[in-house]
């Protein structure tokens, strides 16, 4: 059974939104998304069970489990991708990185359903990292495959590439450490 993707977005869409949802969710392994009722593209995320310091208008998109009958299902908030009533430079960059943000997205939501019902082996508290792995190993295949011949170019490079994204990243840690241990 096909996932629903409703369009409650009260804006005009990018073109070809929902044929993105469409392949993001292809491009996961079906049992992956087994039980997934829809997808809803919403303005804002209106969410009365959220508390604490993520207020609702941030959130990109939502996971909502199973309650009683009605099976779980995803949203998502296309007013936090695309600011609306910003200056031109601030709505240049959210509009050049929306295919992308989308994909991250969806993958991220199957992620969590995935990793809360189907897998039973993962606790409570792995769930997060789990996910994120997930979401990141999801974005690396489905990006290979929408820009093939850059993918091609840049395997044999990448290893290296990591390398010095890891180095950086420690360097950047040590550097943050010294400044914090100066105060």
């Amino acid at each position: 059974m096909p996932i629903k993707i409703e369009n409650q977005y009260e804006g005009k869409l990018p073109k070809k939104t929902v044929e993105l949802v469409e392949k993001a969710l292809d491009s996961v392994p079906r049992e992956h998304t087994r039980g997934l009722e829809r997808v809803r593209l919403v303005d804002f995320i209106s969410e009365p069970r959220l508390k604490g310091p993520i207020q609702a208008s941030e959130l990109p998109g939502l996971y909502h489990p199973r309650q009683g009958a009605k099976g779980p299902w995803l949203e998502i908030a296309i007013g936090v991708l695309l600011p609306g009533n910003k200056p031109i430079h601030k709505r240049i960059i959210p509009r050049l990185s929306f295919k992308g943000n989308i994909a991250a997205i969806v993958f991220s939501l199957v992620g969590q359903h995935y990793h809360l019902t189907l897998r039973h082996s993962v606790k409570r508290t792995q769930v997060e990292p789990a996910v994120r792995l997930y979401t990141e190993k999801q974005l690396k295949a489905w990006n290979e495959k929408q820009h093939t011949l850059r993918a091609r170019i840049f395997k044999p490079i990448q290893p290296t590439l990591e390398r010095w994204g890891k180095s950086l990243q420690k360097k950047a840690a040590a550097e943050k450490k010294k400044s914090v241990a100066a105060k």
